[in-house]
């Protein structure tokens, strides 16, 4: 956990020195992602959204310790030791627990970030779409036009040159997108894992702090039991026992099989499929 046994500043001086909120500046970056290829738009938008997530969560996690430092110096001020020390450690768990926001929210960002890979793929197979698209078109408005034009046998040649770049290109971003959308939910999924998990384990130790806190009704005019030093070395513990767990706690080792089954027929079947694109990509790459 890494954090003091105490989540309070001793004043309040640091909360009047947070710097205020800046106006993001304007300029050129600003306008950047603002065209994008038809093909990479709705990825594009994902991206985006996926960073006001990001900020979601950082933010969540700086209200959390804001809002854990402001009981623990509440429970100061109230003057009851057993509420002041309890208080306090439990700011610690809250605190710690906005932490985890913090991470998860890194861990979003590397997710969002190999989304990427498959936004540029897409952006660099626009290109080789837009060209075969182009001398398609030109080919049909001159054989309207001219159909025994010279021309025509030189557009084709094109053609046939286009069509072999846009399969490489159309392969490539099947196999990037495939591997890359994989990649950024597993880390994602598993990032999800580790932040419950670890605020779980904070909130189950939070309620053995709350167990600690004497709540029993006083009757008017009798004194509460004082708050001893074995109920604090309790609650110290309590903090202890949440770093050693924090510490230890390891991700599941456990892996998903979802790889297809298929017999043997059908993979003969889907292997000379793979041999035969490859030959014509081949083909037509070198005509």
């Amino acid at each position: 956990m890494n954090r003091a046994f105490s989540i309070r500043s001793g004043n309040s001086k640091s909360s009047n020195n947070s710097g205020g909120n800046r106006m993001p500046g304007f300029g050129l970056n600003s306008l950047r992602g603002t065209v994008q290829p038809e093909l990479s738009k709705k990825l594009f938008k994902l991206i985006k959204s996926e960073n006001n997530l990001v900020t979601a969560h950082e933010t969540a996690c700086r209200e959390r310790i804001s809002i854990a430092t402001q009981l623990s110096e509440w429970g100061e001020q109230t003057g009851d030791d057993g509420l002041s020390d309890i208080s306090d450690k439990v700011g610690v768990l809250l605190s710690e627990i906005g932490e985890q926001e913090d991470s998860y929210a890194h861990a979003l960002d590397d997710s969002r970030s190999i989304l990427k890979a498959i936004r540029n793929t897409e952006k660099s197979v626009q290109p080789s779409r837009d060209s075969k698209a182009k001398i398609t078109d030109e080919i049909q408005k001159l054989k309207l036009k001219e159909p025994q034009s010279a021309r025509l046998v030189v557009l084709e040649q094109e053609l046939v040159r286009a069509e072999a770049e846009n399969l490489v290109a159309e392969a490539q971003l099947t196999n990037i997108t495939r591997q890359k959308i994989k990649e950024a939910y597993e880390a994602e999924f598993a990032a999800t894992i580790e932040r419950a998990e670890k605020q779980i384990i904070l909130a189950k130790h939070g309620r053995r702090l709350l167990q600690l806190l004497d709540d029993t009704p006083v009757v008017p005019g009798d004194a509460r039991p004082a708050y001893d030093t074995a109920t604090q070395a309790q609650a110290r513990q309590v903090l202890n026992d949440v770093e050693d767990d924090l510490r230890d706690w390891r991700p599941d080792s456990e892996s998903f099989d979802v790889a297809p089954s298929y017999t043997k027929g059908e993979k003969d079947e889907i292997d000379d499929a793979k041999e035969d694109s490859t030959k014509q990509i081949e083909e037509k790459a070198d005509a």
